[in-house]
């Protein structure tokens, strides 16, 4: 049964940006995919099915009490580093890449679940754990370990983006409860040598061609370096006010790749312009510093823990999607979140926000 005080103290603050930025999303993706040929349900239908499904998902999420997840954190760690590894052992492959378990009536892939499960790890071990003022080297050598085993496990599909995602969200979540100078200073100094053995020996070409592209898209026009150079086109096309709705040369002339997942951002500002992209840049801040707001407002350090940690994961999936597109960063196959077309995606983004609803809807509970 759900309380029915609960009712009374629904986010609608929260409810409003998250439907704002979904509905505009499954615009954009009407406009994306306008081009294509599409046979059966259109893309911004589907898109429009998994929102309806993830606000359910999100609904039934804030309806339990949150601390549940506490009790059983680790058993969910547990149980999706079984299922990496169980993908590594007999998951689908697509694209070169492993990351997909069929499970008979659908598929599920565990390392965007892994974002979320992590969050509420590092929530109860923080939780539990009390140092003497800021963490030592020492004191995260525990979650450290927690978070480098999944991480391993993804890099091995292969799949960076998902696998940074996850380390800076926790990285996120441990710089909150605080470190100490020389702590920070420390991981600084071992982060050096590992990144040189990463890209000498763990990164695949084609990540390196990605870093390298970023670097000097201009090194391989009509190779790995096209997406970031058409993605920056068309967001410098839209000017200050933009084309028009579904009158994006580069979108409807399709020259942009992904155009309706990973570039979709670049379909909106070539379309909207420069004033429309500070208007939805303005939404995500907004939920930005809601998610703060949240955190800040909870009575108990458990559900703080988990609003900074999804904030963080909304935060960094946001900057390094944008980032992405306009060459700040390099590509990495990250989606902006209710934006970018994708069940999986929206599915996990509405998972966190329904514990964030929870959280607020909570917090004069206890």
């Amino acid at each position: 049964m759900i309380d029915r005080r609960l009712l009374t103290s629904i986010d609608w603050v929260l409810a409003g940006l998250v439907l704002t930025i979904c509905l505009l999303g499954v615009l954009n993706i009407y406009s994306a995919t306008t081009p294509y040929k599409i046979v059966g349900m259109p893309y911004y239908l589907k898109q429009l099915y998994w929102m309806l499904v993830g606000i359910a998902i999100s609904l039934a999420v804030c309806s339990r009490d949150y601390h549940i997840l506490e009790d059983i954190s680790y058993w969910f760690y547990g149980f999706l580093v079984l299922l990496l590894i169980a993908v590594l052992v007999i998951g689908r492959r697509s694209m070169g890449a492993t990351r997909w378990l069929n499970l008979g009536f659908f598929n599920i892939q565990p390392s965007e679940l892994m974002k979320i499960v992590i969050i509420v790890t590092f929530a109860r071990f923080f939780n539990n754990f009390h140092a003497v003022g800021s963490l030592t080297v020492k004191d995260v050598l525990i979650p450290l370990s927690l978070l480098a085993l999944p991480v391993a496990l993804i890099m091995k599909q292969p799949d960076l983006g998902t696998a940074t995602l996850i380390s800076l969200i926790a990285l996120s979540m441990i710089m909150y409860v605080g470190l100490r100078w020389y702590t920070i200073v420390t991981f600084v100094c071992v982060a050096i040598p590992m990144a040189w053995l990463g890209w000498a020996f763990v990164f695949r070409p084609y990540q390196k061609n990605r870093v390298l592209d970023f670097l000097n898209p201009e090194r391989s026009r009509l190779g790995s370096g096209y997406h970031i150079i058409q993605s920056k086109i068309a967001v410098g096309s839209g000017g200050l006010t933009g084309k028009g709705f579904v009158k994006g040369t580069q979108s409807q002339l399709r020259f942009l790749p992904e155009q309706h997942t990973d570039f979709a951002f670049s379909v909106f500002a070539e379309e909207w312009g420069f004033i429309g992209c500070l208007l939805l840049i303005a939404i995500y801040f907004m939920l930005v510093l809601w998610g703060l707001n949240i955190a800040n407002r909870c009575n108990d350090r458990f559900g703080g823990l988990l609003a900074i940690g999804v904030t963080a994961m909304l935060f960094w999936h946001t900057v390094i999607n944008m980032g992405m597109v306009i060459g700040m960063f390099p590509v990495v196959g990250v989606p902006l979140p209710f934006f970018s077309y994708g069940g999986t995606s929206m599915i996990t983004s509405m998972v966190g926000i329904g514990l964030l609803q929870n959280i607020s809807m909570r917090r004069f509970m206890f």
